[in-house]
Order: structure tokens, then sequence, then C-alpha cells
């Protein structure tokens, strides 16, 4: 970026009033309209901003933004993000803005949150269970017919009961199934069981439709790394094969989805699938990595390590290291609150604000009246329901005040205790409030 050029930025379109119920508004604000927040120069280290928080940096999401959607554009890949990971349809629309094939989602109550945002290609890459699942997804429909909808179904039951909430309700649109293959979570577990799934797509009278093939192979994955490798390999060739077999079934022009691709694995399914894709024709590979926009200090930065090591990111031709080319987007921020012992300090940060379930979060920065002090040793090693517990060296200079910036790891269990994310610029400024809808 030269000196000159324009700061990159999201957009927010949904305005909202922000008051201190929300965490991370200073007390005392009520009713400040969202479209306003920038000018109140609020910064999670100089001490007004009600803590802990979570912040995004909106740089180093725009920039794994863009790099995501060129390696998948090199490789013969679109994109369809998973917006489960923050709930964001701010985010969830800047990322389609920008190039995305459309918005993944998990149930029929996040699709209803991205429709009425105006994001009108979505995958459900889930079932959505029975009669019940069927006739509420039928509703959906109905108040959207215009949705260019595609949902998963791993068994003849699941498939039935959509037909027939599709037979009673003859003014929807023929609905667009994907058949799933799956290891380790749902999905058929074998060509046989595919092939009675599209069997019973193919009896329900043309209110449903055989859209293609859809696979998790994050669920396949397995403590061993040879196995993981093993069974993963076997799961993306069974959906190679499956796209064969679909392609005869439906003929050639019919255009046919192949997904799968979270955000540790998707080399290895761009690699797989790429070529089956390209050669069909009429089909598009979508990949729903959703987490890779936030990337992480912990688990996905772990994972991105494990891909280099497999040399399995190339950018314009070239390997390069995909754990150096994305950026952690995510902070959270907290202050210290006690020193009770020479060795121990306690901030105000615990289970309930912060991701644990794969792993810790990290020191990255302490700050003291809002300027940056030398970074300790320190490492959180317990967590309580508001507490964090940190082992520090007794001589390293962290005071009851001091404000900690935190690296987190997993964006998926520490967006959704978020009401509002705030999105900082490159100086740590919030810039942008962005309202989630975890439910």
């Amino acid at each position: 970026m030269t000196e000159n050029s324009p700061v990159p930025s999201l957009a927010t379109r949904e305005k909202f009033l922000l008051d201190d119920c929300i965490r991370g508004v200073p007390p005392g604000t009520f009713g400040l309209d969202s479209s306003l927040v920038a000018s109140e120069r609020w910064h999670p280290a100089d001490g007004r901003m009600s803590l802990p928080v979570l912040t995004l940096d909106e740089e180093a999401f725009i920039a794994n933004r863009d790099l995501f959607l060129r390696y998948a554009g090199e490789h013969g890949a679109m994109i369809a993000p998973h917006a489960k990971t923050p709930m964001a349809p701010d985010l969830a629309r800047s990322l389609v803005e920008a190039g995305a094939w459309g918005t993944t989602v998990a149930d029929i109550r996040q699709a209803a949150v991205m429709l009425r945002a105006g994001l009108t290609r979505l995958i459900i890459a889930n079932e959505v269970g029975g009669s019940g699942g069927a006739n509420r997804l039928a509703a959906l429909v109905g108040a959207w017919p215009s949705v260019e909808l595609f949902v998963f179904a791993d068994s003849a039951v699941a498939v039935n009961a959509l037909a027939e909430a599709w037979r009673s309700n003859a003014m929807l649109p023929p609905l667009r199934v994907l058949v799933e293959l799956g290891a380790g979570r749902a999905g058929a577990r074998t060509t046989g069981e595919a092939e009675a799934i599209a069997d019973a797509v193919d009896a329900a009278g043309g209110r449903l439709l055989i859209a293609g093939v859809a696979t998790y192979e994050g669920a396949a994955a397995q403590p061993d790394s040879g196995r993981a490798e093993e069974v993963i390999s076997d799961l993306l060739a069974m959906t190679d094969d499956m796209l064969l077999r679909l392609r005869a079934r439906v003929g050639g022009v019919a255009p046919l989805v192949v997904t799968a691709g979270g955000s540790v694995f998707f080399d290895k399914v761009v690699a797989a699938l790429s070529p089956a894709v390209s050669r069909d024709g009429n089909a598009t590979l979508v990949l729903r990595s959703g987490a890779i926009f936030f990337h992480d200090h912990g688990i996905y930065d772990r994972a991105l390590s494990a891909l280099d090591a497999r040399k399995g990111f190339a950018v314009g031709g070239v390997g390069v290291s995909a754990r150096n080319s994305f950026r952690p987007a995510l902070r959270l921020w907290a202050e210290v609150l006690s020193r009770p012992e020479p060795g121990l300090a306690i901030c105000g940060m615990g289970m309930r604000d912060v991701s644990f379930d794969q792993g810790f979060p990290l020191v990255l920065a302490v700050f003291r009246t809002g300027k940056p002090l030398p970074v300790p040793h320190a490492e959180v090693f317990k967590l309580n329901d508001q507490h964090a517990f940190l082992s520090i060296a007794p001589s390293d200079d962290i005071a009851v005040g001091d404000i900690i910036e935190f690296g987190i790891s997993h964006p998926c269990t520490c967006l959704d205790r978020y009401r509002v994310i705030f999105g900082v610029d490159a100086a740590g400024h919030v810039r942008h409030a962005f309202p989630t809808y975890f439910g």
C-alpha cells in the first residue's frame, strides 16, 4: 500500500443503537447510532471501553479475504464462506461483494438471518431433519421464493420428508439437494447409500432437483496424521466418483455443485476435486471455509503450519507460506484486576468471554494508560467464568489496571459470545460496529 492509497475498510449497512448493555460500549452510553461509532474514537487500550471486548482488525480481515479469493480463483474454485463463524450479515455481505459465490449457513434460522440481509444464494451445509425441519424450510422458501438454496441430504428418509413438504406447497420452486457424503459426522458412508439418496430425489417428481455432491473433510480428521490423510483422501475420492455418477443421471448440460473445504484441509480438497470439476465442464467447486478470514493465534495457526509442511499453498503459481500469509484478525482485550501473588496476575476475562476449547488465549501486548509496555513472558494457564489466571515472573511490570491484548484460538467459539464485533483500524481505533445474530 502506498502512502496515498486508500486504507482498506469494510462497510456497515445495518443501523442500530449502541448502549452500555453491549460489551465494549462505555458506561453511560445510551442510544448511540452505530453509524457514528467511528467519531467516538474508542480504543480498547485507553480504558474507556467496557472490558472485556472483542475487536476485528479490519485490514487483516480484508487481506485474508482478498488472498483466499485469489487462491480459490487461481485453483478453479469458488467460495461460499461459512457465515456461522461470525453470524454478522455485514461481514458475510462484504465477502460476497468481494467475489464470493454465495454464503453457507448451518441451519434454517441462520438462513433466515442472511436472507433478511439480502444474501440470496445459500448453502445449508447440514441436514434439516425430518418432517418438522422440512416444513420449516418450506415456510422459509415460501417467504423468500427467489432464494437460490442448496440443502444437504444424507438419507432417503430426509429426502422423502423434503419431498412431502414440497408436494404440499405447490407454489414453491424446486429445491436443490446436495447428496452428502461423510466420515466421522453426517453423510452417506457408501456409494450405495449415496445412490439411494439420489434415487429418492429423482422419485420426487420434479419437486426436488439433484444439485450436486457435498462433503466436509474436516469431520474425517483423525488424531493420527497418517490415518487422517488416508480417511480424507478416501472421502474425497468417493466425492469425485459421485460427481461422475450424478452427471450420468442428470445429463451433460445440467449445472452441478461440488462443495467441501473448511479452513484446515482446503488444499487437499482443491487438489483432489478441482481436476474432476474442470473435466466435467458444467460443475462448480465451492469451498465453504469460514474461519480462514479471521485466522487466529491458536488452532488455525497450527493448521496452517501443517499445511505449509505439506507444501499445500500456492499463489501466482508459486508456493508460499500460508501461515505467514494469513493474519490473525481477532483480539480480546481485558484488564488486570489483581496481582494477589508474586507470580500471578488475574484478568477480567474468562470462559464467558473467550474461546478455550482449542487452547487458551495468548498474551500479545500490555498497555498502561493507553501506552504499550514491554511484553512479559506471561501465560494463561486457567480460566474461570470471568477470570483469567496468568503466570508471570515476580519481577514482571504488570500492574492492576493494565490492559492486556490477547490473541485467541478458534474464532467460531469466541465470536458467538458477542452481540457486536467492533472493527478497528490499524491504530486500534473503533471504526465500525458489526451486529451478530447467534440467536
